[in-house]
């Protein structure tokens, strides 16, 4: 017992080899834990900014069900929300691989 109190209490002097020992074994636990013990995977983004101002990509689930005219003021809430700007969407576009919906495009005045 007296050796986990040390352990916890880091009561080992600088590069000696229970203190290496240790360092090894935190740094194993780091980087050899696999994420789904924990949970954490990354989470893909519902809206993506695209480079240069060109304006904003959104998962088509967050507009599909939303009639086309009222896209553009649904996808500036949704914007504004994200990325906490005052920018306005005025136009939105479908974005189709093949024939399967992939996105909206959303087009923001500079």
């Amino acid at each position: 017992m007296k050796g986990f109190a040390r352990l916890i209490l880091w009561d080992f002097p600088r590069a000696s080899w229970p203190y290496d020992l240790a360092v090894a074994g935190i740094l194993a636990f780091i980087f050899l834990t696999p994420r789904d013990i924990f949970k954490d995977q990354p989470k893909a983004a519902s809206i993506v900014m695209l480079p240069a101002n060109q304006g904003y990509l959104l998962e088509p689930s967050l507009l599909e069900s939303i009639p086309a005219e009222q896209r553009a003021t649904t996808a500036t809430t949704l914007v504004q929300k994200r990325f906490k700007t005052p920018a306005v969407v005025h136009h939105v576009e479908a974005v189709f691989d093949e024939d399967a919906l992939t996105g909206y495009m959303a087009f923001t005045t500079p």
